[in-house]
């Protein structure tokens, strides 16, 4: 569904969020691992030619279509599960970039699969992305991901399949003559916005709409991050609060596809930093069964804010980046329950040990699970030093206009 042109358009925006993400730049030879979805080989060839053509060393790697991962979690013991791939870690620990393609032939498919047993695959391949966090913390590293329209995301998402690519093209500017200088400029403008925010010495965030009433606090050394090359498209701003102190109640009105199952309506209820399912209008028991993942699953990883003035994203979506950057009417605010972001400690990255993320309360899981509130909302910042400011409204943060 994307012509000739786009693909390439694609590609480059993909290279430029990439290099973005590492920082420093990319040295000759540098390996760069191009992991792609069946039905996304068409960006793949236009990636894989880029890379070639920067002078790095490309790696491509195809995922499991649907029905041989279906198979696998189907057929696969307990020591398949945890099995681990002989040359992977060395893979991983020489990796200066990764690319990943997106193109699902099917999100239902591991619907009926026991979450013990996705929970214990994912577990054992944790090493590998913690080898990558600790790469990118030192910037040897950078990654970025995007998404293709495909028949199933169209169907589950409610969409044609032509009004699902539309919604890609319009959301990674790609019919925009010069689709890397219009994230240059999203880049620049979400700069000054993080540096308003990170210039607040911030108590916790208080967010309100008609069914969220919650407290988040951030806790020491934390700063906002955002539009940095992760995730094609991505205008969220986020930052990783101190898990142990969250307090309230969550609603995500934004359905969510995770593992195959459909979620919806779902109420977190937070006490002392960690969450219960309050409530789930579809998918309760399997909401229930992620949050006992690990003993980081049921606590905050992740709070976040959408401008709908950055986001062109109109569209439920079925897939969590295109839905965790809903802009709409009313923008979003997304948290993640699970793992944090260790780049958003505000200090020198080299510092931040497993103990230093312990002591400063960054929550460790092999879960991830954004789930979006789409309703109108007030975010208000309550100082340190008893003043308080609406960082955002209506959709909208609330920056004074300069100049």
């Amino acid at each position: 569904m994307l012509n000739d042109i786009q693909l390439e358009k694609y590609a480059k925006v993909l290279f430029w969020g990439m290099q973005k993400a590492r920082v420093t730049p990319f040295a000759p030879g540098d390996i760069v691992l191009i992991r792609t979805d069946l039905q996304a080989l068409a960006l793949a060839e236009k990636m894989q030619a880029l890379v070639l053509e920067k002078g790095l060393n490309p790696v491509v790697r195809m995922n499991l279509p649907s029905t041989l991962e279906k198979g696998f979690f189907a057929g696969a013991g307990q020591d398949q599960l945890s099995f681990v791939v002989p040359g992977d870690r060395e893979l991983f620990e020489r990796l200066g970039g990764l690319v990943s393609l997106l193109a699902p032939d099917s999100i239902t498919h591991l619907k009926d699969t026991p979450p013990a047993k996705i929970a214990s695959f994912s577990l054992a391949r944790k090493y590998l992305r913690d080898i990558l966090d600790r790469r990118e913390a030192v910037r040897e590293f950078g990654w970025t991901l995007c998404l293709m329209p495909t028949p199933a995301l169209a169907e589950n998402s409610g969409l044609s399949l032509g009004d699902y690519a539309a919604q890609i093209v319009r959301a990674a500017y790609l019919d925009d003559a010069d689709p890397v200088a219009a994230w240059e400029g999203i880049f620049r403008q979400a700069e000054g916005v993080k540096a308003w925010l990170n210039g607040m010495d911030v108590e916790y965030y208080h967010v309100q709409s008609a069914s969220t009433d919650l407290k988040v606090f951030p806790g020491r050394d934390r700063r906002w991050i955002g539009v940095s090359g992760h995730n094609i498209p991505s205008f969220e701003l986020f930052m990783s609060p101190d898990h142990r102190l969250t307090e309230g109640v969550y609603h995500a009105d934004q359905p969510s596809y995770r593992s195959g199952n459909l979620v919806s309506g779902v109420t977190l209820e937070f006490s002392e930093g960690k969450a219960r399912v309050a409530g789930a209008e579809q998918g309760e028991a399997f909401v229930r069964s992620q949050l006992e993942m690990d003993p980081g699953a049921c606590q905050l990883g992740e709070f976040s804010l959408t401008d709908k003035r950055f986001s062109r994203i109109d569209a439920f979506m079925a897939h969590t980046l295109f839905d965790e950057n809903f802009g709409g009417e009313h923008g979003n605010c997304h948290v993640a329950v699970g793992a944090s972001y260790a780049d958003t400690y505000a200090g020198d990255p080299a510092e931040l040990t497993e103990e230093r993320k312990k002591e400063l309360g960054f929550n460790d899981s092999a879960l991830h699970w954004d789930l979006v509130n789409t309703e109108p909302k007030k975010v208000t910042a309550f100082l340190r030093d008893g003043t308080k400011t609406v960082i955002y409204e209506d959709g909208k943060f609330a920056m004074p206009q300069t100049g």
